[in-house]
Parts: C-alpha cells; structure tokens; sequence
C-alpha cells in the first residue's frame, strides 16, 4: 500500500512523584483521548527526531531541552494507520522531572495521572493495548514494534527489537 510516510516524536514525561503527564487531544488525531504530548517532525527541513523533540517540548509545554535529557525507549512504525498514513513515532522518555503542570495549549489540556489512573482513561485503543504495555516494560530500555493495520481496521503487532532494563 502505498502511502505518505508521517515521522512523529511522543514525550513521556513525569512529574516528581513519576506521575506521567498527558494532554486531552482538542483534535484529531485522537480527539478526545489521553495521550503524550509530541509532534511531527519537520521532514523538509532535516529536523532529526531528536530536535522534534526539543521543539515540540518548548512550543507544547515550554520545556527548554537538549538531546541528552531525552532517552529514546520506543521506536514504533505503523502501516496504513487509518488507511491515510504510514508512521514512524519515536518515544522519548524527558529524564527532567517537571515540578507543576503545563498550562493548556491549542492542542488540549495537560494533567498528571498515576500509572494505576492512566487504565481507566480513555486513551487510543493501541496506547492502551500495545504503546502503554511495552513502555511500562521498557522504560530505560528500549524497544522496535511494527503494526500493520489492515483493510478491516484488524491490527497485527510484531515486537522487532526488546531490551528491558535490567535492575539487579
């Protein structure tokens, strides 16, 4: 299927009691739903994901960064999302702990949510399934999944590359 290709950066970040911030979409995608703040990467210009990154962090949440505040635990690749799209999403967990919560932005608003609220609200059906699941298994690790989604909307999932971080 041949597609535009949409490269995109999502930012984990947490406050100092590892709540993890998230904003309620005003649009779509994803309208209505929780989910990381982030953006698209600006392709034409040479943005690498990580100046996506950076940028996106300053125009969403004013949060000045450099790359090396940010850890890359995701690399997620998805066919024929919405049958509008091919996407690249780099996930970046901010080693920076933010001390209060951003205020809101033309894209939503911004609240802090334990790891035990985040299952009950209404976030993506593939965060819930697949992104928060292997996030929570990889953070400080890292991890490569491919989605292909298919004409019924059916999604198949492969896991290409897993490092959990390992605590002793």
């Amino acid at each position: 299927m041949r597609l535009p290709h949409q490269i995109a950066t999502l930012l984990y970040c947490f406050n100092l009691q590892d709540e993890v911030l998230l904003l309620e979409r005003r649009r779509s995608p994803n309208q209505g739903l929780w989910s990381p703040c982030g953006g698209k990467l600006r392709a034409a210009e040479g943005e690498s994901p990580y100046a996506c990154a950076c940028r996106e962090a300053g125009e969403e949440i004013n949060l000045r960064l450099k790359p090396s505040d940010l850890h890359l635990t995701g690399l997620v690749s998805e066919h024929g999302y919405e049958g509008e799209n091919h996407w690249l999403m780099f996930l970046f967990e901010v080693r920076i702990r933010l001390e209060g919560t951003p205020p809101a932005h033309p894209e939503g608003r911004f609240a802090f949510f334990s790891r035990e609220a985040l299952r009950e609200l209404p976030v993506p059906r593939t965060d819930r399934d697949q992104l928060w699941p292997l996030f929570w298994q990889h953070r400080g690790g890292f991890f490569a999944t491919h989605c292909h989604v298919k004409d019924n909307g059916a999604c198949l999932w492969n896991l290409e590359e897993s490092i959990p971080l390992i605590t002793d």
